[in-house]
């Protein structure tokens, strides 16, 4: 069985930055994409950024310039740099990776990090 561990989200006042990890631990082959959302109060799901594993990188619109997706394969780890970050920033941030075991390709979501923007 596969977990996805998320850790770096919290309060920050606006223009501050914040780091977000998410670390894959079980029985993993290898980890194909990396994805990061996030669900703003009273919204929907919403893509932030998405990393493969040969590291090329997409990120939505309202991030690019501010956002930075990166990956350690080797710690099976992706990261989530934030600056310049803004009220509208605000939600719970979401890590998904495709897993591939020994058995199976599984799509496994984190129990998501809580990133406030406020002064």
């Amino acid at each position: 069985q596969v977990h996805l561990v998320e850790s770096g989200g919290g309060l920050v006042q606006p223009g501050g930055s914040l780091t977000l990890s998410c670390a894959a631990s079980g029985s993993i082959v290898s980890i194909s994409f990396m994805n990061w959302y996030r669900q703003a109060p009273g919204k929907g799901r919403e893509f932030v950024a998405t990393i493969a594993r040969d590291g090329i990188t997409r990120l939505v619109d309202s991030v690019k310039g501010r956002y930075t997706i990166s990956r350690d394969n080797a710690k099976n780890t992706v990261y989530l740099q934030m600056n310049s970050l803004k009220p509208e920033d605000t939600a719970v941030y979401y890590c998904n990776m495709g897993v591939s075991t020994s058995t199976r390709l599984s799509d496994i979501w984190g129990q998501g990090t809580q990133v406030t923007v406020s002064s």
